[in-house]
């Protein structure tokens, strides 16, 4: 609605998580060159953690993109499945046919196909968001999923992204076994007050502004002081203002039009 009146190519602040619009602060860098060490490595297992909305899907999707064909790639975005469907899911992410097998069947299937990546000079990479809905057995059935190896290295490359509470999960005694076979750990903090101010620039910058809308250091302080440096909240903030700007027809977003916003979000959270 407000694109024609700001000269904006797209929306800035959509919460999809679209890689291009990937602000690389500090600690988002060190969180991706982690999962890249990792991966390239070949250290079996990944851990990325961060609060709702920190960021780390989007970090998810530019992770994907930047692995190249000798790459064969899987991502399962709601692992809340039985070890049954679970292995399936991750079978059929990776592009095998196996409707119609039992699980045994598809574990036989999988293993050959990591073999045959092998072979080719090729790695597997299996990334699972939000792996703090998986059950302990879950857990348990993606550990043994990292036994399959050749004796000098690992055929398969597991990421687990989840929230906080995916940290606490694997401190239970039972997942001993799986928590000591991660050795690439991050934890994905929120921004910083100045990191906000670049963060809102930088999505203004790729979806084509040019100087216009304008937020005020005000706006910006009051952005931060709600949000506490979620991305996704500073997102929903933002394209709430510039949706009020437009409606006011003002191109200075300032601290008063950042009230307005917060306190439509506010309802849209209450109802």
């Amino acid at each position: 609605m407000y694109l024609d009146y700001y000269h904006l190519k797209e929306m800035p602040f959509d919460i999809t998580p679209n890689p291009r619009f990937l602000f690389y602060s500090a600690k988002h860098r060190e969180a991706y060159n982690h999962l890249m060490f990792g991966i390239r490595e070949r250290r079996g297992f990944v851990q990325l953690t961060g609060e709702v909305g920190a960021g780390k899907t989007t970090l998810c999707r530019a992770l994907l993109e930047r692995l190249n064909d000798q790459y064969a790639t899987a991502l399962i975005l709601n692992p809340a499945l039985s070890t049954d469907k679970l292995i399936k899911a991750i079978a059929m992410e990776f592009g095998l046919e196996v409707r119609g097998l039992d699980e045994l069947e598809i574990l036989q299937a999988l293993n050959l196909f990591l073999l045959r990546l092998a072979e080719d000079g090729r790695d597997a990479v299996l990334i699972i968001d939000e792996a703090q809905d998986l059950t302990e057995e879950g857990l348990e059935q993606v550990r043994l999923l990292s036994n399959l190896e050749l004796d000098n290295r690992k055929l398969i490359q597991i990421v687990l992204m989840g929230q906080p509470e995916l940290r606490d999960k694997l401190n239970n005694p039972a997942l001993r076994q799986l928590r000591q076979r991660i050795t690439v750990r991050y934890h994905l903090k929120a921004l910083t007050r100045e990191e906000v101010q670049h963060y809102i620039r930088h999505r203004l910058k790729v979806s084509g502004a040019n100087g216009c809308p304008r937020f005020t250091t005000p706006a910006l302080w009051r952005i931060q002081s709600y949000s506490q440096g979620v991305p996704r909240l500073v997102n929903a903030i933002c394209d709430k203002a510039l949706l009020a700007g437009f409606v006011n027809r003002r191109e200075r977003i300032d601290y008063r039009i950042i009230g307005v916003a917060i306190r439509e979000l506010e309802g849209e959270i209450g109802s």
